[in-house]
């Protein structure tokens, strides 16, 4: 990285973490916060329970498969730019989200979505490596950054249940999009751009990246994990709340119990 963007990431680490913690959350939290909602969402938007799934299943295949697209367009165009265009993408699928009751439009505003979050995350992400990796705060920021997402289950539904009983399903959306749209505000005039400028062999990299025997044992070791955890998120809610009898609450704090 260069001295010149050295010089504009000036941020403390505490300052550092409120920029970034608050989006890799956000990301997350579009999934889980809405996990207390599904089982009345077949009815709310006349569908079936599997039209409904997908709203979940497509959410978290395009919030990993985004970022695939997106970590390229941020090396070209630079994280600013994404992570700019991320925010404003998820909050008005948000409000779009808020607006809806239509099965298919509803699925697709989730892809949207999602593909917002995962724009954030990668803009998110590549701002640390860029600016942290070569300082002995790294192992620190990395730590707080993956502590935060693993938290997220925990709080994801608690919160949602919360918003549900206080101003029904679409204050959900509305509730995801107001911080997105707080942190654009932020982001405008304090975030520098950190991309180095003429990054050679960037596709070298990446091919040498699926070459390595490490990162497939990484990869399928944590996607084996992440898929039978999906497994119990997705048919958690019907379960628990639809034949244990369980309320949204009560589902939530159950749910948070596996998170924690």
């Amino acid at each position: 990285m260069s001295d010149k963007n050295n010089r504009l990431w000036t941020y403390s680490l505490p300052a550092a973490l409120a920029l970034l913690a608050p989006l890799n959350i956000l990301a997350s939290l579009g999934m889980d916060i809405y996990l207390p909602v599904v089982p009345a969402m077949p009815e709310v938007l006349a569908t079936t329970p599997g039209t409904v799934q997908l709203t979940l299943s497509l959410y978290m295949v395009m919030l990993g498969a985004g970022q695939i697209l997106f970590g390229p367009l941020s090396d070209r165009f630079g994280r600013r730019p994404v992570l700019v265009c991320g925010c404003i993408v998820f909050a008005a699928a948000s409000l779009a989200l808020a607006a809806t009751s239509l099965a298919g439009l509803f699925v697709l505003l989730r892809l949207v979505q999602a593909a917002g979050g995962s724009a954030m995350l990668v803009a998110v992400f590549a701002t640390i490596r860029d600016v942290y990796a070569q300082r002995p705060e790294s192992a620190a920021i990395y730590s707080m950054m993956n502590g935060a997402l693993a938290f997220v289950p925990a709080i994801g539904p608690v919160a949602g249940a919360l918003v549900l009983m206080l101003g029904g399903w679409r204050a959900i959306f509305v509730v995801l999009a107001i911080p997105a749209l707080l942190m654009l505000a932020v982001i405008l005039p304090l975030w520098p751009e950190t991309r180095r400028v003429g990054r050679e062999g960037a596709r070298a990299g990446f091919a040498a990246v699926l070459k390595s025997l490490a990162f497939w044992t990484y990869t399928l070791g944590f996607g084996a994990a992440m898929g039978s955890f999906f497994v119990f998120f997705s048919i958690a809610p019907r379960v628990l709340i639809e034949r244990a009898g369980f309320s949204e609450l009560g589902f939530s704090l159950a749910f948070a119990s596996v998170a924690v």
